[in-house]
Order: C-alpha cells, then structure tokens, then sequence
C-alpha cells in the first residue's frame, strides 16, 4: 500500500494553507506505522480542518465544533482496537477545551492533531483562542485583550503524558506523528502553521518567523515522565472486573387480582422533603405491578433537595401508559403545604370524582373533589411515615389498589427493619 488518501476527494485548501502538508504528513505516518484503513478512525469538527475525514480511506467521524474528542472517546472504549485519531483546529481547541481537558486528565489512547494557525479560517478570520495579542484579525481589537493559549504547557498541567509542538512545514512532522501515535496513551500535538487566506493577508508572517517563535516558547516535548500512567480503557475494565456483576433487572410478577375498573388512573402524592413522597410513589407502582397493571412514575422536587416541596406524578393503566403527564388526577395524597402549594391550581378544576386524602390539620384550596381527612397526630405517625399511611387508607378504599397490593409493593422496596416498620404502619391504619 502507498497511500490512505481517497483518490476521489483530493485535499482541496486555499493555496499555500499549512493544513494540506498535514494531510500528507499524516498518510506518511499512517504507511510508516504499518497501519490500513481498517485500522484507523479518523475524527473530526468543524472549520477548514473538519475536511480531513473525507480525505482519507479510513473509519471516520465528523460532529459538532469542539465536540470531536467526545466522539474519539466513545470509538476507542467501544473499539479499543482502533487507533484513533482526531483533527482539531484552534477553533474548535477553543471552543471544545473543556473536553480537551478532560482527555487529557483521562488519558484514553487517543491521539489530537491541533491544526493551530491562529484565528477562525474557515468563518471569516476572527480570532481564536491561540491569536497572539500583537496580531491583526477581523475581531478588531478583541485578541488584545487575552492572553493566547499554549496548548501544550496546558495539556501537561491537565496531566496529558505526551505532548508536542511542531511546524507544520517541518521535515519532522511526520515522524513526529508517528511517535505521538505509537505512544500507548492520550497524545496531543501542536501543529503550527499559516493561514494565507485569512491571517496572512493582515499579518505579514513568515514561516521562517513563526518556526523561530516556535522555538522560543517550545519546552522539552515528548513523553512527561510525571503524567504516565495505565491507560484509562485499560484502568476502567480491570477496575470494572473486580467488581460485581450488576444483577438483572427485576421482574415483578403480577399475583394479584387488582380492583381496578376499565381507564386511566392517575394518582398525585403532594408533599414535602423528608416524607419519602418518591418512595411511595416507587411502592405504587410495585404494588400495581403485582396486580398486573402497567405504571409509570414522575417526581418533581428543588435543587434544595433537604427542603421544599416533592410531588410525585403515578399514573397507573390496564394498558401500556403512553402519556405520562396528569392533568386531572382520580386521586390526591395531600401531606405537606408545600406540595399543595406547589400545586395549589389543579384543586380548582376537580370534581367529585376525585378523591383527596389529606392530612387533618392541613388547609386546601377550594374543590370540588371527595375529601378524607386522616389525624396523623392522633395516629401518632411520624410525618416521615404519613405518605405510607395515606396509601394503606387509599388501599382500603380499594378503587385501584388493596391491601394485598401494598404489602407486595413494599416487599418488593423494603428488607429488614424497614420493611418491618413499614408493614406496621399498614396495619395500623
């Protein structure tokens, strides 16, 4: 074999762009390391170097500017076998550094060409994250104002354990390709070279002047002795085979004959956090299950989490649920002022066919809806311990779920003392 480049898609750039000796350096990396098209993926963003999976018989992948290293991530732990590759411009190094961060942190066998000539080419010549602050662009004075990004003094610092810097235009560029691909782990390479199209027409740049600031700014390149470490592919499978096997999915067997006439039932649970609201919709949906009835579940609470409302949504079927939302509920378990006002405007549109059950102290707005008022305190039940005791009183109404019913639901949660506990609480009520 002679060459990786497709035949039929001749690297097209604007005459004496850097980018097109990249193409050729890196097919005379590919043939050197012995490497077929089978072998290779090659990934891609946007910009002028997002053309470079069409120049290339190989596994190839084009996505969204910046994005390219995500993609790469999930080809080489999917296909380990695969020596992955992506082009990356300085746009697209820019706008996707957190994922270069991140890969460089992680340390998955993936290599990163950075096509790095100082501004975005492609969309009209403005400045990227690697514009020198004394150059001119179409962004004005915009590249004044930061300081450009060595990505290779970054990527060491992020723990990248290889990392190199070279001229496009240089002699060694291909071999340097090749010795940032045969390192087993992340690589990342910074191709330095001349946009004629854009940046050159408002900075008179030499190559011979951007290889001497080249070597003035260039640290000792190649492997980092103090970043290398297992590969994460590698790390993640022996890590995930010490661990143990995650069981299957539980089936639950519907053995139980559900009270449950013809339609759609709907069930809200309006409380507050620390009232296990998304537990017991959790309970709801196994007990309906035991009685052969599909369900689904929604809960609804703040990034506070410790506090504030929780309301959890059930909506329970004879057949497969295929709307999950609830616009008039058949039932409301009410248990804290926060979910009620939380909700507060559903209470208006009910009718006698709703059922509320609410705690006795608790204050609802105006409806319509059959109302049953349970005295918790009289009850002596925790409020911790209330949503569990509306359901058994929901359960001995028996429109939808009996006894039976919860008890098998919350088998299917609890174990031990909670289960215990739980059962209590049923047959209390």
């Amino acid at each position: 074999m002679t060459s990786l480049l497709n035949t039929g898609r001749p690297p097209v750039f604007c005459p004496g762009c850097s980018h097109e000796k990249v193409v050729h350096g890196l097919d005379r990396a590919l043939l050197a390391l012995n490497l077929t098209g089978e072998n290779v993926a090659i990934v891609s963003d946007i910009g002028c170097s997002g053309l470079f999976d069409t120049f290339f018989n190989t596994h190839a992948f084009h996505g969204l500017h910046g994005r390219a290293l995500t993609y790469a991530t999930g080809l080489k732990m999917a296909r380990p076998e695969l020596t992955v590759i992506v082009i990356m411009g300085d746009g697209g190094l820019g706008i996707g550094g957190a994922h270069v961060l991140s890969s460089c942190r992680r340390n998955l066998d993936i290599t990163l060409l950075v096509l790095n000539n100082f501004n975005y080419g492609m969309t009209g010549g403005q400045c990227s994250a690697t514009t020198p602050m004394e150059a001119k662009t179409s962004s004005n004075f915009l590249n004044q104002l930061e300081k450009p990004l060595d990505i290779c003094r970054v990527a060491g610092a992020a723990g990248a354990p290889y990392v190199g810097r070279v001229m496009a235009s240089g002699k060694d560029m291909s071999g340097e390709i090749v010795a940032a691909v045969s390192y087993a782990g992340f690589s990342l390479m910074d191709i330095w070279g001349i946009c004629p199209g854009r940046y050159l027409k408002r900075n008179r740049i030499t190559l011979a002047e951007l290889e001497k600031e080249m070597d003035r700014i260039t640290l000792s390149q190649g492997v980092i002795a103090s970043n290398e470490r297992e590969g994460y592919a590698t790390h993640y499978r022996r890590l995930a085979a010490e661990k143990v096997p995650v069981s299957e999915i539980q089936r639950i067997a519907a053995t139980i004959d559900a009270p449950f006439t013809d339609g759609r039932c709907e069930v809200l649970m309006l409380g507050a956090a620390g009232q296990y609201i998304n537990t017991a919709g959790e309970i709801l949906c196994l007990a309906a299950m035991s009685g052969g009835l599909h369900a689904t579940q929604k809960n609804d609470y703040p990034i506070t989490v410790l506090r504030g409302h929780s309301v959890c949504e059930v909506v329970l079927d004879q057949k497969p649920v295929g709307y999950t939302g609830i616009s008039k509920p058949s039932v409301i378990l009410c248990l804290a002022p926060e979910g009620i006002v939380k909700r507060k405007n559903i209470f208006s549109l009910l009718g006698p066919e709703t059922l509320v059950i609410k705690g006795a102290e608790l204050m609802l707005p105006e409806t319509e809806a059959e109302v049953i008022d349970i005295d918790f305190a009289e009850l002596k039940i925790k409020p911790s311990q209330r949503v569990l005791a509306a359901l058994a009183v929901l359960a001995g109404v028996g429109h939808f779920l009996n006894k039976e019913m919860l008890l098998a639901g919350i088998d299917h949660r609890y174990s031990g003392k909670m289960l215990e506990n739980a059962k209590k609480i049923v047959e209390k009520i």
